[in-house]
């Protein structure tokens, strides 16, 4: 696939040849997506830092040394603008945002870049609509010359009032709006109710090139153990996942389900977001990882692990090293 970006030192440059005369294929797309890696707690914190997480250029180079194909980028744009119209976005929160990207890209990492934790928004859906629609006209234009290897997800798991029967609305005005700077990038769609509610979930049908993603991290009291944001896991402890043959046809029967809906939708098909937290049994977390990410890639699913160095984390940022049991199981690594 052709690409127009070439990189010296740290400067970015876009040929002046057009990179997007012809629409690319979701399923292209897709496959060069392959196996990812989410850079989570970082930018869609409240101030980068917040929790724990600085991104640095050298975590980019070990990802993609480690055999990931492509990274996810959380981005909390909506606490980095303004809050009345024209909703202007901090000039500085875009160059840092820039600069991950373009780091990504010259560590050759396909880069997903998404709309995270707008709280408000799932909160008031109605008074925040336009805001969000704004922040996204602001977003495309502004990297609407970087390469097709740069997708955008509208937003990160809709959720609480943000229903789907508001969702899907707002969903097709967030596309439009992309589609008049990127008439070809090709657009990462969550479905309502945390990136699971596939069957609710409806897209322009002229628009084929979109990529579904859903997020999965079930069963919860597993995945979640421990967890001091989530309730009903908060106090659970030494839940354990053994890959009995109910509990992989639990896993097996929720990827068969969204593959169905792919075949019958003509839609390709992202696990954006799975994970077990490092609270969980070892060799549990382990055996779970590497069942979901098998049941991904079995189906011609691509995925991005959540995530690289925190709570749920394969990286170890202090001893600078990979939690090689774990790692392997997400990429395999070759012979």
């Amino acid at each position: 696939m052709k690409t127009c970006v070439f990189f010296l030192s740290v400067s970015f440059v876009i040929s002046s040849s057009n990179c997007f005369g012809k629409s690319v294929d979701p399923f292209t797309q897709n496959k060069r997506l392959g196996r990812g890696i989410n850079l989570g707690n970082a930018l869609e914190a409240p101030k980068e830092g917040d929790w724990g997480v600085t991104l640095k250029q050298e975590y980019f180079k070990i990802i993609k040394k480690a055999g990931f194909d492509s990274v996810r980028i959380p981005i909390r744009w909506s606490s980095h603008a303004m809050e009345q119209s024209p909703f202007t976005i901090d000039p500085n929160f875009f160059s840092r945002v820039d600069w991950a990207i373009k780091t990504a890209l010259h560590n050759n990492l396909n880069v997903m870049i998404n709309m995270h934790h707008y709280m408000e928004l799932m909160q008031e859906p109605n008074a925040h609509s336009e805001r969000f629609i704004a922040l996204w006209k602001q977003i495309a234009e502004h990297y609407k010359n970087y390469p097709d290897s740069v997708l955008f997800e509208p937003l990160n798991e809709p959720h609480n009032n943000l229903t789907w029967d508001l969702w899907n609305p707002l969903l097709e005005k967030a596309i439009a709006v992309i589609r008049q700077s990127n008439p070809n990038r090709t657009v990462v769609a969550d479905p309502a109710h945390y990136a699971s509610d596939i069957d609710h979930l409806q897209l322009p049908e002229n628009d084929r090139n979109i990529i579904v993603s859903c997020h999965y991290y079930m069963p919860m009291e597993f995945t979640h153990q421990g967890a001091e944001w989530v309730n009903e896991t908060k106090d659970l402890s030494g839940i354990t996942w053994k890959a009995t043959e109910e509990e992989k046809q639990a896993v097996d029967n929720h990827f068969d389900k969204a593959l169905q809906w792919g075949k019958d939708h003509n839609r390709p098909i992202n696990v954006g977001e799975f994970g077990a937290i490092n609270k969980a049994p070892r060799f549990d977390r382990i055996r779970w990882t590497g069942y979901v990410a098998n049941a991904a890639v079995r189906r011609g699913f691509s995925f991005h692990y959540w995530e690289f160095c925190s709570g749920f984390g394969v990286y170890d940022s202090q001893r600078r090293e990979w939690n090689s049991n774990l790692l392997k199981v997400i990429v395999p690594q070759k012979k």
